[in-house]
């Protein structure tokens, strides 16, 4: 397997600061957060679910803003309801959920993915309470892939549940989301996050209904309802 983060260097799209690295059936696609704003959506301003990536491009057309960078943004219910924990500019929209339970979500440990006044991180559900500096947004999933460079306890390797999938970690910098372009384990997925992007630590999003909106690389996937979605705007 190539170091995909080696190829990440020097291929910014002009004006979008988004890249590709496709390799082994992985898309990579950078957001530099020094220069970007990686925001989060749920809903609309009518206050419904936007549920879909070209929705939040609509909407952001509407306003005179382009979506250049979309992803689907952790588990939901079947109503497009946040699983666990959102915050969107600041404000909880849904809480932190460290129940048990059936699922991806509920393999402990799950994490989220945060952006506070110290920067961006993926963190362990459990210490998210203690993180109250500031939180500009957050998304709760699970489980986590890596934690402190280790593969999750959980996951196996040869393990026959293959699905499209997508996730994130931040490496200097810059958030790496990553969607597979075929199935795959879990296992392999959180392998590609450290042997490829070197990454210690990293946050499953979501399996088959995994989605990208990128048109610099002739993504507007459409195909499933969603639930909190990343978008960067120009």
């Amino acid at each position: 397997m190539r170091r995909a983060w080696q190829l990440l260097v020097g291929l910014f799209f002009a004006g979008s600061a988004v890249a590709d690295v496709n390799n082994d059936g992985f898309v990579v696609v950078p957001v530099n957060l020094a220069t970007q704003e990686l925001r989060l959506f749920w809903q609309d301003e009518q206050g419904q679910p936007l549920r879909r990536l070209d929705r939040l491009a609509a909407s952001s057309r509407a306003q005179g803003r382009r979506l250049v960078f979309g992803m689907n943004a952790g588990m939901f219910h079947a109503d497009g309801r946040p699983v666990g924990l959102l915050v969107i500019d600041g404000r909880e929209v849904a809480p932190l959920n460290l129940s048990s339970g059936e699922g991806n979500f509920f393999l402990k440990p799950n994490g989220v993915f945060v952006i506070d006044v110290h920067g961006a991180r993926v963190i362990d559900a459990v210490d998210y309470p203690a993180v109250h500096d500031g939180v500009r947004l957050a998304t709760q999933s699970g489980p986590l892939l890596l934690s402190q460079g280790r593969i999750h306890p959980g996951l196996r390797a040869g393990s026959a549940s293959r699905y499209i999938r997508n996730g994130v970690c931040v490496v200097g910098g810059q958030a790496l989301f990553v969607i597979t372009e075929r199935p795959i384990s879990l296992y392999d997925f959180a392998s590609y996050f450290r042997d490829a992007l070197h990454c210690t630590e990293a946050l499953y999003l979501d399996g088959s209904v995994s989605s990208l909106y990128a048109p610099a690389l002739n993504r507007q996937d459409r195909m499933h309802d969603l639930g909190p979605l990343f978008g960067v705007l120009e």
